[in-house]
């Protein structure tokens, strides 16, 4: 089968005079003592100037979209470990765990497919995954998720959303760092330490390093997985207005037992199955290994006060390493046979490199001053892709028996079955306009180009566009300082690599991206929120065409249609931060509609609501360094519309409504030291992380419990 279709306030914590320690102590908010020292207090929100958007440094509530920081305090206290954790618990995204190994991530109704680490744009594809979606977040500061369409910043992709991974940097001017130890259900433990020091005397040249290891079992049978993450970088400020920072991240991810697909969604006599949640597909030698490594560097001038050039290189390998085993079909219920097994063995690599350059900067006119930023991209990826053929492979048996005791199969030789080179790259330009005090205009745009050329599984995969121009245009007026509204459009360009029936791939995806509404901001900033509305438009989406194959051969995977007319309308409400001394929150609530020009719901397998709350409380006094905090993530109904394999009729396959319940609370100690404790899916729920993806089905996580300590110097 071609892979590539199957596919974080509590109380002060102590004065220090450095950044926030980046595994313990978020860097999203300061007090001066009186003695002068930097009291650092941990934050849901941030007053930080952020670029996902426009590229223009602006904060949350002159940004006119919307935006969400997962900061590092709510990325400590909600113990999210992976970036598929994050869009788990962020708002106005959702995930579906389509296998143990590969996560898909959706937006207001179209998948995400627009990614940034320190804002440049990266490439992955789901299908090809070499543990892309399982990043590790020990590597970043905060996350930022921007939603809609980015297209000036990230050329092609879709209007859903943009993720930009904002990495640590060596800001320490003296020794200071954390390390961590966790350990929870299902034999799982990580250790991590993250030291950061200056190298001379002033702190001019500073080191940042971070190391995790992680290992453990899963919920799932059979599945046991190993993590290694390195990271290092080193900041330096060459003169006052000369900054350099280069560095290198690398991650290991060693599965075994991994299981490619899901359990088989109907019994042969085409009544529906009810599997263990620890029931799996896999075997013992299956695997699903990758690599991630990544260099990069940073030049950073000032000129003058108000100008600042930028030039960044950037170079990602990653790669995977496959054994795998399919298992498909329908299960008897008396006698367990019936399943069908195919084995893979696959191994990919994707190289890409990235070069840019930026300037940014305010200049004066007509009396007043204006921001403007200009820059220009260029990215390009070779990717590969080989199999090798599996020898005669063995008939699974009774499936009720399943214990992965499979026979590996014999490999014979590899051939490469995916060779692509694909190449973006793009002109931008977009200033701030200052028209009055409360008034202010963002106007700019791309000249974006994306091509793609090579060979696909014996077909030619010759396609993109070139000189596609991308506007941009905000609007926003300041009805007091604390409340601003706002509008936004954009255009979208998305090349596809679906294939029709006759293996003719789609058109670019084209569209435009419109949005409204009110950012305030409360308590001095303490406290931000958002009301917005947004209607997308596009035409020539790719949406899958039930049981049908390209040229008619499931080898080649399903075919897809150009749907004319797909929008997604909808709207979010949002808030994050302090809104009692102590008392944090983040809550968000998301509502749309997706839908063809038909209407027929797209991109069905996500839902198209979504409701999520998490709240921590630091207590002050006697229960000073007592932090406790819980939350619930619900979302709506999520479907695949199929036919049963048995009895040949129309069959909606549902994930429904489900709620998750969290709770946490954690003791910090004078001396540096604390202890957290998680709990996930208090109440055990049982549900689908997904069901119709290649009619096949797979289970959420049951309750988990997590213990941390830490100690912070």
């Amino acid at each position: 089968m071609q892979i590539n279709r199957f596919l974080k306030s509590s109380a002060c914590l102590r004065s220090v005079s450095v950044f926030a320690l980046a595994a313990g102590l978020p860097s999203a908010a300061f007090a001066q003592s009186a003695e002068g020292d930097i009291v650092v207090t941990g934050s849901y929100t941030t007053d930080d100037k952020l670029g996902s958007a426009t590229g223009l440094p602006l904060s949350l509530q002159e940004t006119p979209q919307s935006v969400t920081v997962m900061t590092a305090q709510r990325l400590e206290d909600q113990g999210i470990r992976t970036l598929s954790d994050v869009i788990n618990n962020a708002a106005g995204v959702s995930s579906r765990a389509l296998d143990n190994a590969r996560n898909g991530f959706s937006a207001r109704g179209f998948d995400i497919d627009n990614y940034q680490i320190d804002g440049i744009p990266v490439q992955y594809e789901t299908a090809y995954s070499a543990g892309e979606t399982l990043l590790d977040v020990a590597l970043y500061e905060r996350v930022e998720i921007v939603r809609g369409a980015t297209g000036m910043m990230s050329g092609a992709g879709n209007p859903s959303a943009s993720v930009n991974l904002i990495r640590k940097h060596a800001d320490a001017r003296e020794l200071t760092g954390s390390v961590m130890a966790t350990a929870s259900r299902w034999d799982n433990y990580s250790v991590m330490a993250d030291v950061g020091a200056p190298v001379t005397s002033d702190g001019t040249i500073r080191v940042r390093g971070v190391a995790k290891y992680e290992e453990g079992d899963s919920f799932t049978d059979l599945l046991h997985n190993k993590k290694l993450v390195l990271y290092g970088v080193v900041d330096a400020d060459l003169t006052p207005d000369t900054h350099v920072s280069a560095g290198i991240s690398y991650q290991d991810i060693d599965p075994r037992g991994t299981q490619w697909g899901g359990l088989p969604v109907w019994f042969s006599d085409g009544t529906r199955t009810d599997w263990s949640r620890s029931k799996t597909i896999g075997a013992d030698w299956t695997s699903w290994k990758s690599t991630n490594q990544t260099m990069f560097a940073r030049l950073q001038q000032d000129i003058g006060n108000d100008w600042q050039v930028t030039v960044y290189g950037n170079r990602t390998l990653n790669k995977s390493d496959m054994r795998l085993l399919y298992l498909s079909g329908t299960v008897d219920k008396d006698t367990g046979e019936g399943l069908g097994a195919m084995a893979a063995n696959y191994k990919g690599r994707a190289a890409q490199n990235d070069v840019g350059i930026r300037v940014t900067g305010k200049y004066q006119m007509f009396g007043r001053e204006h921001d403007l930023i200009a820059g220009a991209s260029y990215a390009s990826q070779e990717f590969a892709f080989y199999s090798r053929a599996a020898g005669a492979t063995a008939q699974p048996g009774n499936f009720f028996e399943w214990d992965g005791s499979f026979p590996e199969p014999s490999w014979g030789a590899s051939s490469q079955v995916v060779d692509t080179r694909t190449k973006q790259w793009g002109y931008y330009a977009a200033t701030r306009l200052s028209l009055a005090d409360p008034l202010k205009v963002i106007v700019g745009g791309r000249l974006a180009s994306w091509e793609r050329s090579g060979v696909s599984y014996g077909a030619s995969a010759d396609y993109g566009d070139k000189n596609r121009f991308l506007p941009y245009a905000g609007v926003l007026f300041d009805l007091t300082s604390n409340h601003t509204i706002y509008a936004s459009y954009t255009k979208i360009f998305t090349p596809q690599n679906f294939q029709d029936q006759n293996a003719n791939y789609l058109p670019p995806v084209t569209g435009a991206n419109y949005e409204g509404g009110l950012k305030s901001t409360f308590f001095g900033g303490k406290l931000n929120t958002a009301i917005s509305i947004f209607r997308i438009e596009q035409d020539n989406l790719g949406q899958q065409i039930p049981d049908q194959y390209v040229n008619g051969d499931p080898t080649l995977g399903l075919a897809y249609r150009a749907a004319k007319g797909a929008h997604s309308t909808g709207f979010e409400i949002e808030a994050n931060g302090e809104i009692l001394p102590g008392w944090q929150i983040a809550t968000n609530y998301t509502q749309f509609k997706a839908k063809d020009a038909s209407g027929v719901r797209v991109n069905s397998l996500y839902p198209q609501k979504l409701l999520r709350l998490f709240t921590t409380y630091g207590f002050r006094g006697d229960l000073d360094g007592l932090t406790v905090g819980g939350g619930v993530n619900w979302e709506g109904l999520s479907y695949t519309d199929t036919t049963n394999a048995v009895t040949g009729d129309a069959e909606r396959l549902k994930v429904k409504p489900y709620a998750l319940v969290n709770l946490m609370t954690r003791y910090q100690l004078q001396n540096g030291l604390s202890a957290q404790i998680n709990v996930e899916n208090l109440f055990d729920k049982k549900y689908y992380s997904q069901i119709g993806f290649y009619n096949q089905l797979a289970y959420g996580e049951p309750r988990n419990v997590t213990l941390t300590l830490r100690y912070q110097f």
